[in-house]
């Protein structure tokens, strides 16, 4: 007895097309014969599957079988299930399928089984450098392990560069082709991969893939004003093409190291100014280290902490080129610890305590004075 179409598909009676599709979709794409080689449940599933969506997908016959079930696609002409079956269903297969499995019917999909030259891969590198670094632009030399062109073969896999010979696996075509019920199914050829052409002699040194492992010193040059998560490409510096075909790029992509001391917003550079409680009372002229080295700080009277300075162009260079950042520092006030002050200067902070009418909490030294006088 056959299985209702709606629960081979897992969705309810008033499912809409797309929700048909992609549940079809889902399907094939897990029981696909390809992606289970001998598995004859999965193959039945496939066809279940594929059956049910041609009978959903079209609203003719989707009527019908809402109405009278598998009875109703019974006894018409045309078409595996009956009741007028509408061929051109199966452009929507050749849609869903096609970019996974190179999935055609009859004579759709072929290839000309020609081997042709293919681009090779990209590549990544992950670079770490230094906050200084990143601000001033540096260059590196990176050593990248790459597939390149065998130079035994010039790159044909063939020793000797000799002709390669058709294969006779797909007769040169590329794909072999199968019957599953009413479809036609292409998988790519095992024998040549593809490429209707195989090697009759494999080269020894690439051992016929025309490519060879090795690792390639290369100078990158990191501009000033960089960060983190910048990508820079090296076109042509990625894996050697196929047959001749064009290498791909290399990404580097770079990671700036924390610094001890800086911090980085953009373009402008972060940091902290100590300034003592003296100082920020009074006003005092500071040292402030910037990246671009030592520089004088006036700190007005009356500082408080966190209170910001900035000096203009002492930033990061702009990777436009359009000058620099800022530097942005904050004031953090220095307050001594116990044991930090000597007695002159504990007096003078009591006396102004007392100035200002909020007397302090007498320390242990004081108070032992007080008892031997």
């Amino acid at each position: 007895m056959k299985r209702d179409y709606y629960e081979i598909l897992g969705v309810g009676r008033s499912a809409d097309a797309a929700a048909i599709k992609s549940a079809y979709r889902k399907l094939a794409v897990q029981y696909h014969p390809d992606r289970n080689p001998g598995d004859a449940v999965a193959e039945e599933r496939f066809k279940e599957a594929a059956e049910a969506y041609a009978v959903l997908s079209d609203a003719g016959q989707r009527a019908r079988y809402d109405r009278f079930g598998h009875e109703g696609l019974r006894g018409g002409a045309g078409g595996p299930f009956g009741g007028g079956f509408d061929p051109t269903v199966f452009g929507d297969f050749a849609d869903i399928l096609g970019d996974l499995f190179g999935f055609g019917v009859g004579g759709a999909g072929r290839r000309s089984g020609r081997r042709s030259p293919t681009r090779g891969a990209d590549l990544r590198y992950d670079l770490e450098i230094s906050f200084e670094e990143a601000a001033f632009g540096i260059e590196r030399e990176l050593t990248v392990p790459r597939l390149e062109r065998c130079e035994e073969c010039g790159g044909s896999g063939s020793a000797g560069n000799q002709p390669l010979a058709a294969c006779t696996v797909c007769g040169g075509r590329g794909q072999v082709r199968f019957n599953q019920g009413f479809l036609t199914v292409a998988r790519t050829c095992p024998s040549c991969r593809g490429e209707g052409a195989v090697v009759q002699d494999p080269c020894p040194e690439c051992r016929g893939e025309g490519l060879v492992e090795n690792e390639r010193k290369i100078e990158v040059k990191i501009p000033a004003g960089v960060d983190t998560g910048a990508r820079l490409r090296l076109q042509g510096e990625g894996e050697h093409g196929r047959l001749g075909g064009p290498a791909g790029d290399l990404y580097v992509v770079l990671r700036v190291a924390a610094h001890e001391r800086f911090r980085r917003e953009g373009y402008h550079v972060l940091s902290e100014v100590e300034v003592s409680y003296p100082q920020a009372v009074l006003g005092a002229s500071v040292e402030l280290e910037t990246i671009h080295g030592a520089e004088s700080l006036e700190v007005p009277a009356g500082t408080e902490p966190g209170q910001q300075f900035r000096l203009r162009g002492q930033g990061i260079t702009r990777l436009d080129g359009r000058g620099r950042g800022d530097h942005v520092a904050f004031a953090r006030i220095t307050i001594p610890r116990p044991g930090e002050l000597g007695d002159e200067q504990v007096d003078l902070l009591r006396k102004l305590a007392e100035l200002e009418g909020k007397p302090v909490r007498e320390g242990v030294i004081e108070r032992v004075k007080k008892m031997f006088q």
